[in-house]
C-alpha cells in the first residue's frame, strides 16, 4: 500500500483539484452563446447535461463501447468527465476549459474524451467516484478522471481551473510518452481497490435485534448533532431526510427526548432557513452555512420528494401547522415547475440563471421596498432582508428565525392578519420572479426519482386526505408502469421526448417497488401490490448476489464496467439495497413469503454492525432494524368502507403498521376468509396471530401497542 501511494505521489505531484474556488484563468478563445462552430457526438443524446456540451470544441463522446474501442484502437488515454445539468461548478469548468479551443485541441489530440451525466449513469459515476476516493480520499462534481484506454483509472479530481487543467493534461501526456508503465501499475492498483471496496463478511451469528443497540449508535452520534439549528454541526449542511425519518420512527418507539430535540430543531431549521424557498416553495439541495440560511440554489426532485414525506409524517406525529404548510407549498412548486403533462416529474432546476448563481431567487432591499410598499418593512424584518444584503453583492436570501405566532405577538397583530399579509407579499414576489430569466430545467424523467416523488404524493395524501395528491400519485404510477416498464418486466432508467434510454439500475426497481407498496396501502387496490411483487421477482432473478446476499446495482445482462458494484450505505437518497431489504420485509409480511423475509433478514444481518455504529449513513437500514426488534402490525381492512376506516387510522403516526385489504378479499392469500358480507371488518395481526376482529377504527388503534 505504501508503494501504491508513492506511485500516486509521483504521477500527481504538484497538481490539485480545486472545488468551490473562483478561477481567474483566461482562455485563448471563447464560443459566444448561440454560436455552433463545433458539434460533437453528444448532439444525438437526450440528457440536458450532455446536450450542454454538444457544441464544445472538445470532441466529446457519450459513455458507450465506441468511445473505449476508439481509445484502444488509437492507444489514447481516456478522460471521463462526470457531472449533471444543475451543477454550478460543472458549468464553470465547461466555460473556462471545455470551451477553450487550446485545451480542446490538447484533449482531442491525446485523449478520447467521454462526458457522463451522473444522474443517467449512476453506475459509471459510482465506479469512478470510488476511484477518486481511493486516490484522493474525497470527491465531488464535476468529477474528472484520466484512465487507460480500457477505462481503468489512474488519476482524478473535481473542478480544475483552466491553468491547472492544462498542467494536468500536459503532465500526463509527457508521462505517457516517457514512462507509461507507471500509469498501468497505478491503474491496476486502483482497479483492485475498487473491486475489493465493498467485500462483505457473511455473519454466521444472527444479529441481536435489540433496541439498546440502536441507542448506542445515537449516543455516539450526539456530539456531531446541532441541537440548536438542526442537522450535523458542520457546513455545508444537507437535509438527509432518510436519517430524520429514522429519528422520527426511533423516537416514536422509544420516547428518546435527545433524538426528538435534534429532530425538531432540524425540521425547524430546514423550514425557516434560506434552503427553503419562502416565495415559491421547495428546497434547495444543501445549505452552504451551519444555519441553513444560504443555499446552493439548485433544486432536486429527490430532495423535495423525500422532504414532502418527512414533513407529512412529522405533521402526522405532531399536528404542527408549519409542517402542513411546507408540504402544500412544496407540492405546489413540484406541480408548477417539475411536472410534465404526462404525469411524470422532471429532475431538477439549475442553481444558475442568466449566468449567475441564485439570481432568480435573491432580492435587493430596494426591490422589496418598491414592490411591497407599506408592507415592505414588516416583510423585511420577518425574512431578514437588509439594505446591505445578507448574502453577496448586496443581495438578500429570504430566511426567518421566528415562528409566525411569536412574530405576530411581537408586532401586536393577529396570526391570521400576519399570515394574510405575508401571503399577499409572497404572491407579489412570485409574480415579479416570473419576469426574470428562469433557472435551467433538467427535463429528463428518471424512474427512481419519479418513484420517490410518487411516494411523496402518496404519503401526503394519506396524511392530509387531499384527493388531488392521490390523483397526481396514480397518474405518475400509471406512467411508470406503462412507459418505464418494457418487455418481460424490465424497467428503463430515463425518459425524455417520448424516448427511453439506459437500462434500469437497482434503485429504479427498488424505489418503484417501494412506491407501489405505499400506493397499495393508500388505495387498497391490489394491482399495485401485485405489480410490486412482480418487479421484486424480476429483481431477485437479475440482480441478486448469492455470495454477499445483497443485490448488485446493475442488471446481470447490462454489467459491462470494470467492476460490478453494490450500493449499500444510505446518503441523500437511501441506498438501493436498504430499500430492497425493506421491500422484501413488507412483501414477505403481506404475502407470508418466508423466502422474502429470510433474504431481508440476511441483508440486515450483513450490515447490522456498521449500521448500528454509524446510523447517519445507514438510517434506512436501521428503520428495518426496528422492525426486527418489534414485528410490525398487519392491519387488514375488508369491506365496503375499507378506505374511510384506513383514513381514520392514518390520522395517527403508525410507522410499525402495514395496511392491506379492500372492498373484497382480492387476490392476496392473506385476506382469504376475512370478508364478512355487508360489513367492514378490521383485523389487527402480529406474528401471524390476529386479535379480535373489530368494526371501529378507534378499537383497532387500541389493539396497536
Amino acid at each position: 500500500m505504501k508503494q501504491f501511494f508513492w506511485i500516486l505521489s509521483i504521477i500527481s505531484f504538484g497538481f490539485i483539484s480545486i472545488t468551490g474556488l473562483n478561477s481567474c484563468a483566461s482562455t485563448t478563445e471563447k464560443i459566444k452563446p448561440g454560436d455552433h462552430i463545433y458539434t460533437n457526438a453528444l448532439i444525438n443524446e437526450t440528457s440536458p447535461y450532455l446536450l450542454q456540451h454538444a457544441h464544445n470544441p472538445v470532441d466529446w463522446y457519450p459513455w458507450e463501447d465506441e468511445a473505449l474501442k476508439k481509445a484502444e484502437n488509437e492507444d489514447k488515454m481516456v478522460i471521463i468527465s462526470i457531472g449533471y445539468s444543475s451543477c454550478h461548478w460543472c458549468h464553470v469548468m465547461e466555460h473556462e476549459s471545455f470551451e477553450d479551443t487550446a485545451i480542446a485541441n490538447l484533449m482531442n489530440e491525446h485523449f478520447v474524451s467521454i462526458k457522463v451525466d451522473r444522474e443517467e449513469r449512476p453506475d459509471v459515476d459510482a465506479l469512478y467516484m470510488d476511484a477518486a476516493q481511493i486516490m484522493n480520499g474525497g470527491g465531488g462534481w464535476p468529477l474528472n478522471i484520466i484512465a487507460l484506454p480500457n477505462g481503468q483509472p489512474f488519476y482524478g479530481g473535481t473542478y480544475f481551473s483552466n491553468s491547472n487543467w492544462t498542467e494536468v493534461l500536459n503532465h500526463f501526456i509527457n508521462l505517457n510518452d516517457t514512462d507509461p508503465d507507471v500509469l498501468v501499475r497505478v491503474a491496476e492498483r486502483v482497479s483492485q481497490g475498487i473491486a475489493t471496496s465493498e467485500e462483505f463478511e457473511i455473519s454466521g451469528t444472527p444479529s441481536p435485534f435489540k433496541i439498546n443497540v440502536l441507542s448506542d449508535g445515537f449516543d455516539a452520534l450526539t456530539s456531531k448533532l446541532d441541537f440548536v439549528k438542526g442537522g450535523l454541526n458542520q457546513a455545508p449542511k444537507f437535509p438527509m431526510p432518510s436519517f430524520w425519518e429514522y429519528a422520527l420512527q426511533y423516537h416514536h418507539l422509544t420516547g428518546d427526548e435527545t433524538v426528538n430535540k435534534s429532530l425538531k430543531s432540524t425540521l425547524k431549521g430546514l423550514s425557516q432557513g434560506g434552503i427553503y424557498d419562502h416565495v415559491g416553495g421547495g428546497f434547495s439541495r444543501y445549505s452552504t452555512d451551519v444555519d441553513w440560511h444560504i443555499p446552493h440554489f439548485e433544486k432536486m426532485l429527490y430532495d423535495n420528494a423525500q422532504l414532502v414525506s418527512l414533513y407529512s409524517h412529522a405533521w402526522q406525529a405532531e399536528k404542527k401547522p408549519e409542517y402542513r404548510q411546507i408540504v402544500y407549498e412544496t407540492l405546489e412548486f413540484v406541480e408548477r415547475e417539475l411536472t410534465a403533462k404526462n404525469g411524470s416529474f422532471y429532475s431538477s432546476l439549475d442553481a444558475d440563471s442568466d449566468g449567475e448563481e441564485g439570481k432568480f431567487y435573491v432580492w435587493k432591499y430596494s426591490d422589496i421596498k418598491t414592490l411591497l410598499g407599506q408592507d415592505s418593512e414588516l416583510f423585511s424584518e420577518y425574512y431578514h432582508i437588509s439594505k446591505n444584503g445578507n448574502w453577496e453583492h448586496g443581495q438578500n436570501v429570504l430566511y426567518r428565525t421566528m415562528e409566525l405566532k411569536k412574530f405576530a405577538k411581537k408586532k401586536g397583530i393577529s396570526v391570521k392578519s400576519l399570515s394574510d399579509k405575508l401571503e399577499r407579499c409572497k404572491s407579489i414576489l412570485r409574480k415579479e420572479r416570473e419576469n426574470r430569466v428562469r433557472p435551467g430545467l433538467d427535463d429528463k424523467q428518471l424512474t427512481a426519482w419519479n418513484a420517490l416523488m410518487l411516494k411523496g404524493y402518496v404519503d401526503a395524501y394519506r396524511v392530509f386526505d387531499e384527493e388531488m395528491f392521490l390523483t397526481a400519485a396514480i397518474k405518475n404510477a400509471e406512467f411508470l408502469h406503462s412507459n418505464s416498464q418494457k418487455h418481460q418486466g424490465e424497467l428503463m432508467r430515463s425518459y425524455k421526448g417520448g424516448e427511453h434510454s439506459i437500462h434500469g439500475f437497482l434503485d429504479d426497481y427498488a424505489l418503484t417497488i417501494d412506491a407501489f407498496i405505499d400506493l397499495y396501502q393508500a388505495t387498497l387496490d391490489d394491482k399495485w401490490i401485485i405489480r410490486a411483487n412482480d418487479l421484486t421477482e424480476y429483481v431477485i432473478k437479475n440482480f441478486y448476489d448469492t455470495k454477499s446476499k445483497m443485490f448488485f446495482y446493475t442488471h446481470v445482462d447490462h454489467s459491462n464496467l470494470i467492476s460490478r458494484k453494490r450500493e449499500i450505505s444510505d446518503n441523500v437518497i437511501p441506498s438501493s439495497n436498504s430499500v430492497m431489504a425493506r421491500n422484501l420485509f413488507a412483501l414477505g409480511q403481506l404475502y407470508y413469503n418466508e423466502s422474502y423475509l429470510k433474504k431481508s433478514k440476511d441483508m440486515m444481518n450483513t450490515v447490522s454492525e456498521r449500521a448500528t455504529e454509524n446510523p447517519y449513513f445507514y438510517s434506512n437500514w436501521n428503520r428495518l432494524f426496528i422492525h426486527f426488534t418489534k414485528t410490525p402490525y398487519e392491519v387488514a381492512i375488508v369491506g365496503p368502507n375499507c378506505l374511510s376506516l384506513r383514513k381514520k387510522m392514518d390520522q395517527k403516526y403508525l410507522p410499525n403498521v402495514l395496511f392491506y385489504g379492500g372492498k373484497k378479499e382480492g387476490k392476496l392469500e392473506t385476506l382469504e376468509s376475512k370478508l364478512n358480507p355487508g360489513e367492514t371488518t378490521i383485523y389487527v395481526c402480529q406474528n401471524n396471530t390476529c386479535q379480535k376482529p373489530v368494526n371501529n377504527a378507534d378499537e383497532a388503534l387500541d389493539q396497536i401497542k
